[in-house]
């Protein structure tokens, strides 16, 4: 089954036509984009149609302006996604994704153009990421912190409102004993009686 043809001439001086057809049992790959773009790598990514027998894929990465191409493969994989690495910092691209069957490859796809960020660019995320992550780590110290003294204060708290408890228990076991001794010195501080019922008196 002949999905799509790909039709070169070639016209000599003499009028003579030469037809070639090349015949693709694969729609080429769709939605290819750029991800993780960094000075000196980058992703690319792409979907296939639906129900394609896809067992690989191909890409062909070409600098702007350059003749010469890198040519990555890979086949028994079913992954949408390949990393491009050792580009050039401030450097124009261009990439191509082919879909492979058992039957042979796809089309082109339509090209993908990006350009990788500058050296200065690159330093200076990285520099953003790691103050980022300083940030944080400072913020986890300070809450360690926080928390360790607010432990440190409920414990005091609780230490403190033991022994008044403790305390207060001494004294109320102490407050009957302390009566008992109030009552027997008032008594020996009265007058005493005389045993007729009159009260002592002294003789001037």
């Amino acid at each position: 089954c002949i999905k799509y043809l790909k039709i070169k001439a070639i016209i000599f001086h003499n009028f003579t036509q030469y037809i070639f057809i090349t015949c693709y049992s694969l729609a080429a790959p769709v939605n290819v984009s750029i991800r993780d773009l960094k000075g000196s790598s980058a992703v690319v990514t792409w979907d296939i149609p639906d129900g394609e027998p896809v067992i690989g894929f191909a890409i062909t990465q070409q600098k702007k302006d350059v003749h010469m191409l890198r040519f990555i493969q890979e086949v028994n994989t079913t992954t949408r996604s390949c990393a491009l690495w050792d580009l050039e910092a401030d450097t124009d691209y261009i990439v191509h994704v082919q879909s492979i069957s058992t039957s042979g490859p796809s089309p082109l796809s339509e090209p993908l153009r990006f350009k990788t960020p500058k050296e200065a660019e690159t330093q200076a995320s990285k520099s953003k990421d790691e103050v980022t992550m300083e940030e944080v780590g400072q913020n986890a110290q300070l809450r360690a912190g926080e928390l360790i003294i607010i432990v440190v204060v409920l414990i005091m708290w609780a230490g403190v409102i033991a022994l008044f408890c403790r305390q207060y228990d001494i004294i109320k076991d102490n407050e009957p004993n302390n009566n008992k001794d109030k009552a027997k010195n008032s008594s020996e501080c009265s007058t005493p009686e005389h045993p007729s019922g009159g009260l002592l008196r002294s003789k001037v």
